[in-house]
C-alpha cells in the first residue's frame, strides 16, 4: 500500500480520514499545519496553556496529538505561517479594500493545504496527501478529477475549486463515500476525545471570533451612511462598507423599519446601499463574468452545466461561454445575491469542471453594481 501524509486538523473529519486509511493498510503519518501566528497577529494575550484561555490553534494541536496517539500514528507539526500570510491573508485584505467579498478558505486550500502541503509531502517521501474534506476523486476523460461527495449535505468540493489540477493525482479523500453521522459514530466507537467536538465555523484564521473586531486590527472601521436605494433616504449608519456583503440582512443595525438587504457599496464615497422587501429586483442578476479560471477538467465551450455561486447554494443551471481570458456565464433563471469577489464553481454530472472569481455581475447586459451606484450618485 501507499505512504500517505494526512492533514490532521484536530477535528473529527480528518481524524476518521486517518483511521480509514490506516484500516486500508496504508503507511499513514499525520501532520498538523500551523498556518497562523496567534501570538503575533491576534489580540490573544498570555502563554498557551491547557485551559479555557488557550489559543484555539493550540487547542486544535492538542486534539490532533490526542487523536494521533489514540490511533498509534506519528504526528508532525508543519509551519506554513509565512506562506499563509503572503498567499492568503494579504490577498484577503486586498480584496476587502476593493469592497469585494473573498473566500480565504478557498485560497488556503489552493496555496497551503494542498500546494505547500503536497510539496512538503513529496520532499519527505510520501506518495499521497489526504484530508478530511467531503469530496471524491474520480477519473474523467483519462485524468484524475474531483466530484461531489456522497453526503451532499456536507459536500465541500466548492472549497477545492482552486487547487492545482496536477495535485489531484497526489490527493486522497477518504470521506468521499460516507456520511457525517457515520463519521461521528466511528469516532465514538474508537473513544476519540474529539468524537463530539463541534465542526469549526467561520473564516479559517478568524474562527468563531467577532469578524469586524478582528478585521479592524488590519482594516480600520470608518462609519458612513446607509442609503435606501428606493427613495435615497439615509436609513442608518454602517461601521465600514468593507464589512458587508451583497444580500446581507443581519447586522445592519437599522431599527424600526425594514427588513433591509445590502445591494451595493461605494468604497470611495463610503456609502452602503440597501433595499427593502418592496423592491428586491436589485438583488437579482441573470449573468456574470468570471475571471482567473482554474480548469480541473477538459470540456468544450459553450457548455450547459451546473453552477454554485456560494457554498451550500443549490445548483443553478447555466451556460458558460469563453470570453477574453475568462468565462461569460448566462443563468437559466435570475439568481439572487451573486457577489463580486466570491467563487463561482461549475459542475458537469457532479464532476467539478472549474472554478473562478466572480468579477462582474450583470442584469440585462448591464453591470449591476455600477447600475446601483449610478442610481444613487446621479440622483443625490
Amino acid at each position: 500500500m501507499s505512504k500517505v501524509l494526512v492533514g490532521l486538523s484536530g477535528g473529527v473529519d480528518s481524524a476518521i480520514a486517518a483511521y480509514i486509511l490506516k484500516q486500508q493498510g496504508h503507511d499513514v503519518t499525520c501532520a498538523f499545519m500551523r498556518n497562523w501566528d496567534s501570538m503575533a497577529n491576534d489580540d490573544f494575550n498570555g502563554n498557551p496553556t491547557l485551559n479555557d484561555n488557550m489559543c484555539p490553534q493550540e487547542k486544535d494541536y492538542q486534539d490532533a496529538l490526542d487523536v494521533a496517539n489514540k490511533l498509534e500514528l506519528p504526528l508532525n507539526r508543519v509551519d506554513f505561517i509565512d506562506e499563509y500570510w503572503d498567499d492568503v491573508f494579504k490577498t484577503f485584505l486586498d480584496e476587502y479594500k476593493r469592497g469585494r467579498t473573498p473566500n480565504p478558505d478557498i485560497l488556503c486550500n489552493r496555496y497551503i493545504k494542498f500546494h505547500q502541503f503536497t510539496d512538503y509531502a513529496k520532499e519527505n517521501g510520501f506518495e499521497f496527501v489526504a484530508t478530511g474534506h467531503y469530496a471524491k476523486r474520480c477519473e474523467y476523460n483519462g485524468h484524475a478529477a474531483i466530484m461531489k461527495a456522497d453526503d451532499r449535505n456536507k459536500d465541500q468540493t466548492y472549497f477545492l475549486a482552486e487547487i492545482q489540477r496536477d495535485i489531484i493525482d497526489y490527493s486522497l479523500f477518504p470521506l468521499g463515500d460516507i456520511h457525517k453521522p457515520e463519521v461521528r459514530e466511528i469516532a465514538e466507537k474508537l473513544e476519540l476525545s474529539i468524537a463530539k467536538k463541534k465542526d469549526s465555523t467561520g473564516i479559517c484564521f478568524i474562527g468563531e471570533r467577532h469578524f469586524r473586531e478582528f478585521l479592524s486590527n488590519y482594516l480600520p472601521m470608518k462609519a458612513g451612511d446607509i442609503i435606501n436605494i428606493n427613495d435615497l433616504e439615509v436609513v442608518g449608519r454602517h461601521k465600514g462598507v468593507m464589512y458587508y456583503t451583497i444580500g446581507q440582512r443581519k447586522g445592519l443595525d437599522i431599527g424600526g423599519i425594514g427588513p433591509f438587504f445590502v445591494v451595493g457599496k461605494n468604497v470611495e464615497k463610503n456609502l452602503l446601499y440597501v433595499t427593502d422587501t418592496s423592491n428586491e429586483d436589485y438583488l437579482y442578476s441573470n449573468s456574470c463574468y468570471v475571471c482567473d479560471v482554474n480548469w480541473l477538467a477538459d470540456v468544450e465551450l459553450p457548455l450547459v452545466c451546473d453552477a454554485k455561486f456560494r457554498y451550500r447554494q443549490v445548483d443553478n443551471k447555466v451556460t458558460i461561454h469563453k470570453k477574453d481570458e475568462g468565462l461569460y456565464v448566462e443563468f437559466d433563471e435570475p439568481i439572487r445575491s451573486v457577489t463580486p469577489g466570491q467563487e463561482a464553481v461549475f459542475y458537469l454530472n457532479d464532476v467539478m469542471i472549474c472554478g473562478g472569481k466572480i468579477d462582474v455581475v450583470y442584469k440585462d447586459g448591464k453591470d449591476l453594481m455600477q447600475t446601483v451606484n449610478d442610481t444613487v450618485v446621479n440622483n443625490l
